[in-house]
């Protein structure tokens, strides 16, 4: 073609192919560190505030061993739930086995108190709550300096 834009061939691909295609990709560009959705792989949770004025967060992580399996972390204002299942049954002869990794980052409400963090784990539902301050600072007028 001369003169113009040259043609694109787009395939289109349904989202169950492309997770499958996005495995193989290295752990920093797959979805591991996205957003799980509907039909997504991933760790599934519920976050409020409840009426006490905590931040609650609510992971399912059924079948796992919290002192081995789940790692939390804060980072730069974000709550950081990391999981890694490995299990393998053998009977009869056979072998069954389920093993990933599973990444969730969780944006922190303004004026949530890092340091007053507590987790516990209960019938494979990991729990994590942290007080947050309603108190909202006073606006204040910032000088301005003049230069040059």
């Amino acid at each position: 073609m001369t003169g113009g834009t040259p043609e694109v061939r787009r395939e289109r691909r349904s989202l169950p192919d492309l997770l499958d295609w996005a495995e193989n990709l290295p752990e920093s560009l797959t979805w591991t560190n996205w957003p799980a959705t509907a039909g997504m792989r991933g760790i599934r949770v519920e976050e409020f505030i409840d009426e006490d004025g905590t931040f609650v967060a609510r992971a399912e992580l059924p079948g796992l061993d919290p002192d081995k399996d789940i790692d939390l972390q804060i980072d730069n204002g974000m709550l950081v739930i990391h999981a890694e299942r490995q299990e393998e049954k053998r009977e009869r002869g056979r072998t069954e086995f389920r093993y990933g990794k599973f990444t969730r980052r969780l944006a922190l409400p303004e004026g949530a108190d890092e340091s007053e963090v507590s987790a516990r784990y209960t019938d494979g539902i990991l729990e994590v709550r942290m007080p947050v301050s309603q108190k909202r600072p006073e606006a204040r007028a910032i000088p301005v300096q003049r230069t040059g």
